[in-house]
């Protein structure tokens, strides 16, 4: 072959690689920030935590909403302390309470007998999240059952107004919540979703948005607290809109979608959203927080998980306790990564965009030099290029042979795995099947807490 044409046959087949690289969903920068947050919490307050509801109906005094010692910082801080990222709080549920003082209904703080009608949850909270350096989120529900406007075309206008409040009063916001939920009695209210999302873009621009299927985040199909075994963070929503998905389709996305909406998942500590006293009893251990976060962040997911405050305004201690729990068992198991400073640099430098380059059927062996002892793995892509891998095979050298260890499918930000106790010196990587070459960011081997 003469050397002009070699040469613009090569170019051709770069062309093509750039090509299918382009056309492969990536994410924009405020998904990956939010991805990389990994624990987030949800704050589920308001007059249902008075009347032992779960979903309030709209005619509710206010007079009933008194939180005795209401105390932002301090649950603020215990958010903190237990790793959590973000707090985001239901500044309105479907019963239509506001946490903050809006101009555009009585139904609010602002008619309560807390702090004499002077008290502002939302700010509280706001603030709180600035002090100690947690991001600041909240849920604002489309459905009000207090307000008369709903079911009438001129109810997205005064739910716009509302959202317009809180997104310029209250400093940066990071999340905004959304749901299609509505009433039986209002089926016929049309959303102005595109309206309500334009507006989070134009006054926070920095602001992931959540609904059943984005347009920045999705849900992940269950409130259980359990991502995919396979989870894409690729969907494709034709046919869907919030309120309107499958959710076993959420549940692991699409290796094929042309959209990037990652799963979040959300579920509470507790049986209910809200606080009732009788499910004291009942408040997930450390240990079963700590199988819900495999679950979800070790399953290319995000855990948002809710801490219901007690009429009191504060968490309850079970809550708290349980929370050092699940932080303090993570923190054990994840403190020593045992391939830290024994292999390429870049795969131990917590930085996603400095990765290894796999191929399909192209293994990768990891020499420790000596011997270790591991019964967790981890690995993460270059989610900034996109998530390729499909399946992936790890092994171990037991002194004679390559031994299976486990055989996986999703790594996106990343994949945890839960394995039997492996002593060996040496560990092999091979993509399977892949979309594109495989971006390999990360890997860790660690050795569980006696606790998990």
């Amino acid at each position: 072959m003469k050397k002009h044409a070699l040469l613009t046959l090569l170019a051709a087949v770069v062309a093509t690689s750039s090509i299918e690289a382009q056309d492969l969903p990536k994410p924009d920068p405020r998904q990956v920030e939010w991805q990389k947050l990994e624990t987030t919490a949800f704050l589920h307050f308001t007059v249902n935590t008075f009347t032992g509801k779960e979903w309030g109906d709209g005619t509710e005094s206010p007079q009933i909403f008194y939180p005795t010692d209401f105390d932002a910082r301090k649950m603020v801080k215990t958010l903190k302390d237990a790793g959590f990222k973000m707090a985001i709080i239901t500044a309105k549920h479907h019963d239509g309470f506001c946490l903050w003082p809006s101009k555009y209904t009585d139904h609010t703080v602002a008619s309560s007998p807390w702090k004499n009608g002077q008290g502002d949850v939302v700010k509280e909270i706001a603030e709180a999240c600035r002090e100690y350096g947690i991001k600041f989120g909240f849920y604002l529900s489309p459905w009000d059952r207090h307000e008369e406007q709903y079911g009438t075309p001129s109810y997205n206008a005064f739910y716009k107004n509302q959202l317009r409040e809180l997104l310029t009063n209250y400093g940066e916001v990071s999340e905004v919540w959304f749901d299609g939920a509505k009433g039986e009695d209002a089926k016929d209210m049309e959303y102005d979703f595109d309206g309500y999302w334009q507006l989070v873009r134009e006054l926070q621009p920095k602001a992931v948005m959540f609904s059943d299927v984005g347009p920045d985040v999705r849900w992940v199909g269950n409130e259980s607290g359990n991502a995919g075994e396979t989870c894409w963070s690729t969907i494709d929503t034709v046919g869907m809109a919030p309120g309107v998905a499958d959710p076993k389709y959420l549940n692991v996305g699409d290796p094929d979608g042309n959209l990037w909406i990652p799963a979040e998942t959300d579920v509470s500590i507790r049986p209910g959203w809200f606080y009732h006293p009788e499910e004291d009893s009942k408040v997930k251990s450390g240990k079963q927080l700590v199988d819900l976060y495999y679950k979800s962040v070790g399953r290319n997911s995000l855990l948002l998980l809710n801490i219901p405050p007690t009429p009191k305004g504060q968490f309850a201690e079970q809550d708290v306790r349980n929370l050092h729990d699940f932080r303090s068992i993570l923190d054990e198991t994840f403190k020593t990564n045992l391939a830290s400073g024994k292999v390429k640099k870049q795969l131990t430098d917590q930085q996603l965009t400095t990765a290894v380059t796999l191929k399909e059927k192209q293994p990768l062996v990891l020499d420790f030099k000596k011997e270790i002892a591991f019964d967790r793995a981890m690995f993460q892509e270059n989610i900034v290029e996109g998530q390729r891998n499909v399946t992936a095979l790890l092994e171990y050298w037991d002194g004679k042979a390559w031994q299976k260890a486990d055989e996986f499918t999703t790594i996106g930000y990343k994949r945890l795995l839960r394995l039997p106790l492996i002593k060996t010196s040496r560990v092999r990587v091979t993509v399977l099947e892949a979309k594109q070459p495989v971006q390999l960011a990360e890997v860790g081997f660690f050795k569980a807490s006696a606790r998990e």
